[in-house]
């Protein structure tokens, strides 16, 4: 018998199955002890017969709910790889754009690492400040410089300086003064890869939700575990 039912159905039973198991896996109990001239096993405080059959019984239900959980979990994954969802930077299967999501958040098995957007504008960030801090450090020694051979040159008297500026001292200021050299032009890339990781987490979360709350999986019934064969 097929059972078809929401990815979002789906993922809600999964997270429940794995606190159920969880739960009877605690519970249960599989082994025990009695002696040999008594029916009731020690810990159980029940009959042997009655002990077996609740271990048995527990084995089974654990087991069941673990092949359970594998068919959604497998029905979800094939679900989340054929289907695609559209974002203003591309368009994406649902697996990878969990995945995308995921190491945008550090949430990945490389965490911050793998967030290479926020490590890129991190490290140019850095950067740009330690240059502009350089280039007004040797533009502030250059003026000084400058001053000193102004001084030199025309003495002490302000009026003096102010008439008659060395052509001299200005071309060496021109040609000495430190710039910056920015191909990028770094804070609007850093300003527009901030704007794209920001915007693409919105859409993918918002995306996924509406791709799992309107799309429809089918388990057939559910297969049991086998046991492994002795050799």
């Amino acid at each position: 018998m097929e059972n078809r039912m929401l990815v979002t159905q789906a993922l809600d039973e999964r997270d429940l199955l794995v606190k159920k198991i969880g739960d009877k896996i605690q519970k249960a109990s599989f082994v025990d002890t009695a002696r040999k001239n008594e029916e009731k096993v020690l810990e159980g405080c029940m009959p042997r017969t009655e002990y077996c059959r609740r271990a048995e019984s527990a084995y089974q239900q654990i087991m069941d709910l673990i092949s359970r959980y594998q068919q959604i979990d497998a029905a979800i994954v094939a679900s989340n790889a054929s289907t695609w969802i559209e974002t203003s930077y591309g368009r994406f299967t649902v697996a990878g754009a969990i995945s995308l999501r995921g190491r945008l958040r550090c949430c990945g098995v490389y965490e911050e690492e793998a967030d290479f957007e926020t490590n890129l504008c991190e490290k140019m960030e850095q950067e740009y400040q330690s240059r502009v801090q350089a280039a007004e450090a040797k533009n502030k020694q250059l003026q000084s410089t400058a001053e000193q051979m102004r001084l030199s040159i025309l003495g002490r008297d302000s009026k003096a300086r102010e008439e008659k500026p060395l052509e001299v001292v200005e071309t060496y200021v021109r040609e000495n003064t430190t710039e910056l050299v920015d191909p990028l032009d770094i804070r609007r890339k850093i300003e527009l890869l901030e704007e794209k990781r920001d915007t693409l987490l919105k859409e993918l979360d918002t995306q996924i939700k509406v791709s799992n709350a309107t799309t429809f999986i089918t388990l057939g019934e559910p297969n049991r575990m086998s046991e492994p064969k002795e050799g």
